[in-house]
């Protein structure tokens, strides 16, 4: 799914629904409470490194269950070595255009580690046929329309062969 996150930034989430949506509005409420701190847009590089340590940000998961006589027994210290690092099930794509009109592109991994890139990135289920497609269709200082007609076809032939894929595509427009 494709979120807005100003006119000219937007992220796209893949992967486990209810991380997606956590995910969005913890994001939603840390660009709104920069936007209220510094009174202005966060540009596109620095949403990328909020969105990095955001997902690199230790996120514990119960690996054992323990009944309340335990709990009362064991002290926090102990208690702490029952718990396990977990990600965030999202695999992150940020575009947006920086303050020359520039475009950005960055894409990150579950764990938060980034990859910047001018041309395109590619995430989800079906990122190796993306890819693929991607690098045969794409050339750099395409004009507006076929760009659009590129990336309408690779998203159609990676879909098609993709059953976890969904059916159909939106290419939003900055």
């Amino acid at each position: 799914q494709v979120f807005p996150v100003s006119e000219k930034l937007y992220i796209g989430l893949t992967g486990l629904a209810s991380d997606v949506l956590s995910l969005r509005q913890l994001l939603a409420f840390r660009s709104n409470m920069y936007k209220l701190r510094e009174h202005r847009e966060m540009k596109p590089e620095a949403f990328s490194a909020l969105v990095s340590t955001m997902l690199y940000e230790k996120r514990y998961v119960r690996s054992h269950i323990l009944n309340p006589f335990t709990w009362s027994i064991l002290s926090i210290r102990c208690v702490s070595r029952f718990y396990s690092f977990g990600p965030w099930f999202c695999e992150p794509v940020i575009a947006g255009l920086d303050a020359e009109n520039k475009p950005f592109l960055s894409g990150m991994d579950l764990i938060g580690a980034p990859v910047f890139t001018d041309d395109f990135v590619v995430c989800g289920t079906c990122t190796s046929n993306l890819h693929g497609t991607c690098e045969a269709l794409y050339r750099k200082d395409m004009e507006p329309e076929g760009l659009f007609e590129v990336l309408s076809q690779c998203l159609l032939a990676s879909m098609d062969r993709d059953a976890l894929s969904g059916w159909g595509a939106v290419v939003h427009i900055m």
